[in-house]
Protein backbone atom coordinates (compact mmCIF):
# COMPACT_ATOMS: atom_id res chain seq x y z
CA UNK A 1 0.00 0.00 0.00
CA UNK A 2 1.55 3.56 -0.87
CA UNK A 3 2.34 5.27 2.08
CA UNK A 4 1.45 8.72 2.67
CA UNK A 5 3.99 11.15 4.84
CA UNK A 6 2.77 13.29 7.65
CA UNK A 7 4.94 15.53 9.60
CA UNK A 8 3.36 16.47 13.33
CA UNK A 9 3.49 20.47 14.08
CA UNK A 10 4.88 21.62 17.24
CA UNK A 11 1.91 21.49 19.95
CA UNK A 12 0.76 24.70 20.48
CA UNK A 13 1.90 26.36 23.74
CA UNK A 14 -0.42 27.41 26.88
CA UNK A 15 0.74 30.76 29.03
CA UNK A 16 -1.19 30.42 32.15
CA UNK A 17 -2.25 33.64 33.96
CA UNK A 18 -3.43 33.74 37.56
CA UNK A 19 -7.19 34.86 38.16
CA UNK A 20 -7.40 38.87 38.93
CA UNK A 21 -9.50 38.90 42.41
CA UNK A 22 -12.94 39.87 41.31
CA UNK A 23 -16.06 40.47 43.34
CA UNK A 24 -16.78 37.53 45.54
CA UNK A 25 -20.28 36.40 45.74
CA UNK A 26 -21.94 36.06 49.33
CA UNK A 27 -22.64 32.63 50.85
CA UNK A 28 -26.26 31.73 49.73
CA UNK A 29 -25.92 33.74 46.59
CA UNK A 30 -26.24 31.59 43.04
CA UNK A 31 -26.11 32.75 39.69
CA UNK A 32 -29.50 31.20 39.19
CA UNK A 33 -31.46 32.91 41.66
CA UNK A 34 -30.21 36.68 42.25
CA UNK A 35 -30.93 38.38 45.45
CA UNK A 36 -33.18 41.18 46.03
CA UNK A 37 -31.84 44.00 47.68
CA UNK A 38 -32.60 43.65 51.73
CA UNK A 39 -34.82 40.89 50.74
CA UNK A 40 -34.82 36.85 50.55
CA UNK A 41 -33.64 35.26 47.07
CA UNK A 42 -36.11 36.59 44.35
CA UNK A 43 -38.24 33.47 42.17
CA UNK A 44 -35.94 33.22 38.77
CA UNK A 45 -38.17 34.53 35.86
CA UNK A 46 -38.54 31.84 33.19
CA UNK A 47 -35.16 31.00 31.65
CA UNK A 48 -33.59 32.79 29.02
CA UNK A 49 -32.60 31.40 25.96
CA UNK A 50 -28.98 31.12 24.92
CA UNK A 51 -27.57 33.72 23.94
CA UNK A 52 -29.71 35.88 25.01
CA UNK A 53 -28.81 38.98 22.36
CA UNK A 54 -30.95 37.70 18.94
CA UNK A 55 -33.31 34.96 18.32
CA UNK A 56 -32.78 31.96 16.47
CA UNK A 57 -34.07 33.39 13.20
CA UNK A 58 -32.10 36.67 13.74
CA UNK A 59 -28.81 37.57 13.24
CA UNK A 60 -26.05 38.67 15.44
CA UNK A 61 -25.98 42.47 16.76
CA UNK A 62 -24.16 45.25 14.73
CA UNK A 63 -21.02 44.47 16.97
CA UNK A 64 -21.10 40.69 16.10
CA UNK A 65 -19.77 38.93 12.42
CA UNK A 66 -21.65 35.47 13.19
CA UNK A 67 -24.56 34.97 10.56
CA UNK A 68 -26.88 32.36 10.21
CA UNK A 69 -27.86 29.96 7.04
CA UNK A 70 -30.60 27.16 7.05
CA UNK A 71 -29.09 24.64 3.87
CA UNK A 72 -31.04 21.70 3.50
CA UNK A 73 -29.84 20.03 0.67
CA UNK A 74 -25.60 20.29 1.93
CA UNK A 75 -24.14 18.96 4.65
CA UNK A 76 -20.92 20.07 6.56
CA UNK A 77 -18.86 17.71 8.98
CA UNK A 78 -16.09 19.00 10.95
CA UNK A 79 -13.09 16.70 11.07
CA UNK A 80 -10.07 16.25 13.54
CA UNK A 81 -7.61 13.69 12.85
CA UNK A 82 -5.61 13.15 15.85
CA UNK A 83 -2.09 11.22 16.61
CA UNK A 84 -2.35 8.93 19.93
CA UNK A 85 -0.96 11.47 21.80
CA UNK A 86 -3.94 13.92 20.84
CA UNK A 87 -2.08 16.40 18.19
CA UNK A 88 -3.81 17.16 14.90
CA UNK A 89 -2.83 15.90 12.32
CA UNK A 90 -1.84 18.66 9.45
CA UNK A 91 -1.87 18.69 5.52
CA UNK A 92 -4.13 15.71 4.10
CA UNK A 93 -5.59 16.22 1.10
CA UNK A 94 -9.16 16.54 0.15
CA UNK A 95 -8.90 13.07 -1.92
CA UNK A 96 -8.16 10.71 1.23
CA UNK A 97 -11.20 11.89 3.23
CA UNK A 98 -14.56 9.71 2.35
CA UNK A 99 -17.51 10.11 3.84
CA UNK A 100 -20.43 7.72 4.10
CA UNK A 101 -23.83 8.57 4.65
CA UNK A 102 -26.23 5.60 5.94
CA UNK A 103 -23.25 3.15 4.11
CA UNK A 104 -23.52 5.09 1.00
CA UNK A 105 -20.58 6.91 -0.38
CA UNK A 106 -21.06 10.53 -1.17
CA UNK A 107 -19.66 12.95 -3.17
CA UNK A 108 -17.48 16.01 -0.96
CA UNK A 109 -18.41 18.93 -2.58
CA UNK A 110 -16.24 21.23 -0.63
CA UNK A 111 -12.87 21.08 1.57
CA UNK A 112 -10.90 23.27 3.78
CA UNK A 113 -8.62 23.34 5.72
CA UNK A 114 -6.96 25.99 8.52
CA UNK A 115 -8.00 28.23 11.70
CA UNK A 116 -11.02 29.93 10.53
CA UNK A 117 -12.20 32.43 13.61
CA UNK A 118 -14.40 30.09 15.88
CA UNK A 119 -17.94 30.60 18.53
CA UNK A 120 -17.65 28.94 21.27
CA UNK A 121 -19.55 28.97 24.61
CA UNK A 122 -17.99 27.74 27.64
CA UNK A 123 -21.12 26.08 29.92
CA UNK A 124 -19.76 25.20 33.12
CA UNK A 125 -21.44 23.54 36.27
CA UNK A 126 -21.17 25.76 39.47
CA UNK A 127 -22.09 23.61 41.88
CA UNK A 128 -21.27 22.85 45.30
CA UNK A 129 -20.59 19.36 44.61
CA UNK A 130 -17.23 19.36 43.66
CA UNK A 131 -15.97 22.77 46.28
CA UNK A 132 -17.65 21.33 49.23
CA UNK A 133 -14.91 18.72 48.50
CA UNK A 134 -12.15 20.32 46.80
CA UNK A 135 -11.95 24.21 46.74
CA UNK A 136 -8.91 24.60 45.85
CA UNK A 137 -9.21 22.08 42.95
CA UNK A 138 -12.50 24.28 41.67
CA UNK A 139 -10.01 27.42 41.82
CA UNK A 140 -7.31 25.63 39.92
CA UNK A 141 -9.81 24.86 37.31
CA UNK A 142 -10.75 28.48 36.73
CA UNK A 143 -7.43 29.42 36.35
CA UNK A 144 -6.94 27.03 33.59
CA UNK A 145 -10.05 28.61 31.61
CA UNK A 146 -8.85 32.00 32.13
CA UNK A 147 -5.65 30.58 30.34
CA UNK A 148 -7.82 29.05 27.55
CA UNK A 149 -9.79 32.41 26.92
CA UNK A 150 -6.33 34.06 26.19
CA UNK A 151 -5.38 31.80 23.49
CA UNK A 152 -8.27 32.45 21.46
CA UNK A 153 -7.53 35.08 18.53
CA UNK A 154 -9.55 38.32 18.64
CA UNK A 155 -11.81 37.44 15.98
CA UNK A 156 -13.02 34.75 17.68
CA UNK A 157 -16.66 34.64 19.82
CA UNK A 158 -17.03 33.45 23.03
CA UNK A 159 -19.75 33.12 25.42
CA UNK A 160 -19.95 32.06 29.33
CA UNK A 161 -22.71 29.99 30.74
CA UNK A 162 -22.94 28.95 34.19
CA UNK A 163 -25.96 26.53 35.47
CA UNK A 164 -27.31 24.75 38.57
CA UNK A 165 -30.67 24.75 38.87
CA UNK A 166 -31.06 26.57 35.31
CA UNK A 167 -28.26 28.02 33.07
CA UNK A 168 -27.36 31.90 33.50
CA UNK A 169 -25.88 33.78 30.63
CA UNK A 170 -23.32 35.32 32.40
CA UNK A 171 -21.55 36.85 29.43
CA UNK A 172 -23.38 37.03 25.71
CA UNK A 173 -21.16 35.93 22.65
CA UNK A 174 -18.48 38.42 22.34
CA UNK A 175 -14.97 39.29 21.01
CA UNK A 176 -14.29 41.29 24.29
CA UNK A 177 -12.30 38.99 26.58
CA UNK A 178 -12.87 41.38 29.65
CA UNK A 179 -16.55 40.42 29.84
CA UNK A 180 -15.38 36.43 29.72
CA UNK A 181 -13.43 37.59 32.26
CA UNK A 182 -15.44 39.01 34.91
CA UNK A 183 -17.88 36.28 33.84
CA UNK A 184 -15.90 33.94 35.22
CA UNK A 185 -14.73 35.70 38.45
CA UNK A 186 -18.70 35.64 39.42
CA UNK A 187 -18.04 31.87 39.76
CA UNK A 188 -16.78 32.07 43.25
CA UNK A 189 -19.43 30.07 46.41
CA UNK A 190 -22.03 27.95 44.98
CA UNK A 191 -25.34 28.16 46.42
CA UNK A 192 -27.04 24.48 45.10
CA UNK A 193 -25.73 20.88 44.52
CA UNK A 194 -28.13 20.69 41.84
CA UNK A 195 -27.09 20.46 37.89
CA UNK A 196 -29.95 19.97 35.26
CA UNK A 197 -26.88 19.46 32.88
CA UNK A 198 -29.54 18.28 30.09
CA UNK A 199 -31.18 21.49 29.95
CA UNK A 200 -28.17 24.06 29.85
CA UNK A 201 -26.29 21.87 27.28
CA UNK A 202 -29.69 21.23 25.04
CA UNK A 203 -30.72 25.67 25.29
CA UNK A 204 -27.02 26.27 24.30
CA UNK A 205 -26.50 23.41 21.29
CA UNK A 206 -30.24 24.65 19.69
CA UNK A 207 -29.07 28.49 20.36
CA UNK A 208 -25.96 28.04 18.53
CA UNK A 209 -27.59 25.74 15.98
CA UNK A 210 -27.71 27.62 12.70
CA UNK A 211 -24.65 29.87 13.19
CA UNK A 212 -22.23 29.61 10.61
CA UNK A 213 -18.43 28.25 10.70
CA UNK A 214 -16.36 27.06 12.70
CA UNK A 215 -18.49 26.36 16.70
CA UNK A 216 -18.12 24.38 19.51
CA UNK A 217 -19.49 24.10 23.46
CA UNK A 218 -16.48 23.06 26.05
CA UNK A 219 -17.96 21.92 28.71
CA UNK A 220 -16.43 21.69 32.33
CA UNK A 221 -18.52 19.62 35.39
CA UNK A 222 -18.79 16.71 36.83
CA UNK A 223 -21.62 15.12 34.32
CA UNK A 224 -24.01 14.39 36.65
CA UNK A 225 -28.07 15.68 36.08
CA UNK A 226 -30.13 15.66 38.70
CA UNK A 227 -33.38 17.60 38.01
CA UNK A 228 -33.57 18.48 34.40
CA UNK A 229 -37.33 19.19 32.56
CA UNK A 230 -35.84 16.49 29.58
CA UNK A 231 -34.06 12.67 29.90
CA UNK A 232 -31.15 11.51 28.92
CA UNK A 233 -32.98 10.35 25.37
CA UNK A 234 -34.27 13.27 24.38
CA UNK A 235 -30.90 15.05 25.36
CA UNK A 236 -28.75 12.94 22.79
CA UNK A 237 -31.44 13.70 20.18
CA UNK A 238 -31.64 17.33 20.32
CA UNK A 239 -27.75 17.69 20.62
CA UNK A 240 -27.00 15.06 17.41
CA UNK A 241 -29.95 17.54 16.16
CA UNK A 242 -28.19 20.76 16.96
CA UNK A 243 -24.85 19.39 15.40
CA UNK A 244 -22.45 21.25 17.67
CA UNK A 245 -19.48 19.95 18.72
CA UNK A 246 -18.92 19.21 22.37
CA UNK A 247 -15.76 19.34 24.47
CA UNK A 248 -15.73 17.87 27.84
CA UNK A 249 -13.55 18.16 30.72
CA UNK A 250 -14.56 16.37 33.91
CA UNK A 251 -14.36 17.29 36.93
CA UNK A 252 -15.40 14.64 38.62
CA UNK A 253 -12.75 12.22 38.17
CA UNK A 254 -10.45 14.15 39.78
CA UNK A 255 -12.92 14.07 43.16
CA UNK A 256 -13.01 10.17 42.62
CA UNK A 257 -9.81 10.09 43.26
CA UNK A 258 -9.61 12.25 46.26
CA UNK A 259 -12.33 10.49 47.78
CA UNK A 260 -11.03 7.06 47.18
CA UNK A 261 -7.89 8.06 48.51
CA UNK A 262 -9.89 8.51 52.03
CA UNK A 263 -12.29 5.62 51.59
CA UNK A 264 -15.24 8.11 51.57
CA UNK A 265 -16.92 7.01 48.54
CA UNK A 266 -19.66 4.20 48.20
CA UNK A 267 -20.95 2.22 45.97
CA UNK A 268 -23.89 3.62 44.86
CA UNK A 269 -22.18 6.89 44.47
CA UNK A 270 -18.93 5.20 42.36
CA UNK A 271 -21.92 3.94 40.10
CA UNK A 272 -23.70 7.78 39.82
CA UNK A 273 -20.36 8.98 38.60
CA UNK A 274 -19.39 6.29 36.60
CA UNK A 275 -23.07 7.25 34.73
CA UNK A 276 -21.93 11.00 34.76
CA UNK A 277 -18.55 9.99 32.55
CA UNK A 278 -20.74 7.84 30.19
CA UNK A 279 -23.36 10.55 29.60
CA UNK A 280 -20.08 13.07 28.66
CA UNK A 281 -18.72 10.29 26.88
CA UNK A 282 -22.12 9.58 24.70
CA UNK A 283 -22.32 13.86 24.25
CA UNK A 284 -19.11 14.27 22.57
CA UNK A 285 -18.84 11.35 20.89
CA UNK A 286 -22.24 12.19 18.86
CA UNK A 287 -21.55 15.33 18.15
CA UNK A 288 -17.83 15.22 16.98
CA UNK A 289 -16.40 16.32 20.13
CA UNK A 290 -14.06 14.74 22.29
CA UNK A 291 -13.81 13.75 26.47
CA UNK A 292 -12.00 14.51 29.44
CA UNK A 293 -11.25 12.60 31.91
CA UNK A 294 -8.16 14.15 34.07
CA UNK A 295 -7.37 12.37 37.20
CA UNK A 296 -5.40 15.25 38.69
CA UNK A 297 -4.37 19.01 37.86
CA UNK A 298 -1.49 18.31 36.57
CA UNK A 299 -2.80 16.80 33.33
CA UNK A 300 -5.13 19.98 33.06
CA UNK A 301 -2.80 22.18 30.78
CA UNK A 302 -2.48 19.40 28.43
CA UNK A 303 -5.75 18.92 28.47
CA UNK A 304 -6.61 22.36 27.14
CA UNK A 305 -4.25 22.82 24.34
CA UNK A 306 -5.61 19.51 23.16
CA UNK A 307 -8.79 21.32 23.35
CA UNK A 308 -7.38 24.06 21.76
CA UNK A 309 -6.03 22.60 18.80
CA UNK A 310 -8.60 20.05 18.24
CA UNK A 311 -10.85 23.03 17.90
CA UNK A 312 -8.52 25.77 16.12
CA UNK A 313 -7.02 22.66 13.81
CA UNK A 314 -9.91 21.28 11.78
CA UNK A 315 -10.85 19.70 8.19
CA UNK A 316 -14.34 21.32 7.22
CA UNK A 317 -16.20 18.60 4.47
CA UNK A 318 -19.20 19.15 2.92
CA UNK A 319 -21.22 17.10 0.32
CA UNK A 320 -25.22 17.33 -1.29
CA UNK A 321 -26.69 13.84 0.37
CA UNK A 322 -27.54 11.37 -2.37
CA UNK A 323 -30.63 11.21 -0.11
CA UNK A 324 -32.69 14.08 -0.39
CA UNK A 325 -35.59 12.44 1.24
CA UNK A 326 -36.91 15.40 3.75
CA UNK A 327 -38.27 12.67 6.14
CA UNK A 328 -37.26 13.50 9.72
CA UNK A 329 -35.13 10.65 9.64
CA UNK A 330 -31.72 10.24 11.42
CA UNK A 331 -28.73 9.97 9.21
CA UNK A 332 -25.53 8.01 9.71
CA UNK A 333 -22.47 10.09 8.85
CA UNK A 334 -19.03 8.27 8.75
CA UNK A 335 -15.90 9.34 8.08
CA UNK A 336 -12.60 7.56 6.82
CA UNK A 337 -9.33 8.14 5.42
CA UNK A 338 -8.83 6.21 2.61
CA UNK A 339 -6.05 5.63 -0.02
CA UNK A 340 -8.12 7.12 -3.33
CA UNK A 341 -5.97 4.38 -5.73
CA UNK A 342 -6.68 1.34 -3.63
CA UNK A 343 -9.92 2.42 -1.54
CA UNK A 344 -7.93 0.71 1.58
CA UNK A 345 -7.48 2.82 4.77
CA UNK A 346 -5.07 5.14 4.17
CA UNK A 347 -1.32 4.29 6.38
CA UNK A 348 0.07 7.26 8.13
CA UNK A 349 3.88 7.31 9.46
CA UNK A 350 5.80 10.09 10.91
CA UNK A 351 8.76 11.99 10.25
CA UNK A 352 11.21 8.65 10.78
CA UNK A 353 8.93 6.54 8.10
CA UNK A 354 6.92 4.66 11.48
CA UNK A 355 3.40 4.16 11.33
CA UNK A 356 1.53 6.01 13.59
CA UNK A 357 -1.78 5.42 15.23
CA UNK A 358 -4.80 8.38 14.63
CA UNK A 359 -8.30 9.09 15.55
CA UNK A 360 -11.13 10.28 13.17
CA UNK A 361 -13.12 12.77 15.37
CA UNK A 362 -16.33 13.51 13.53
CA UNK A 363 -19.84 13.86 14.13
CA UNK A 364 -21.75 10.61 14.09
CA UNK A 365 -24.97 12.11 11.51
CA UNK A 366 -27.88 14.57 11.45
CA UNK A 367 -31.42 14.43 11.43
CA UNK A 368 -32.69 15.31 8.06
CA UNK A 369 -35.45 18.20 7.55
CA UNK A 370 -39.22 17.06 7.54
CA UNK A 371 -41.09 18.51 4.55
CA UNK A 372 -44.08 20.65 6.15
CA UNK A 373 -47.26 19.93 4.23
Amino acid sequence: MKKFLIVLGSALLVTFAVAQQGPIKESGETVARPKKKGGDAAEPEAPAKIPSKFNKKDSMPLDGTATFKSDVSTVSVDVAVMDKNGNFIPNIPRGNFRVLEDGAPQQVSGFSIGEAPMTICMVIEFSNLFQQYYSQGWYETLTYSYSFIQTLKKEDFLAVVAFDLRPEILSDFTTDRSKAQEAMQRLRIPAYSESNLYDALTDTAERMQEIEGRKAILFIGSGRDTFSKITFDQTRKKLQNASVPIYSISTMQILRERMDASNRMGAIQRLDWLQADNQMKTFTRETGGQAFLPRFMGEMPNIFRAVHQSLRNQYMVTYQPSNQLKDGKFRKIKVELVNPATGEPLSIVDEKGKPMKYTIIAKQGYTAPREVE
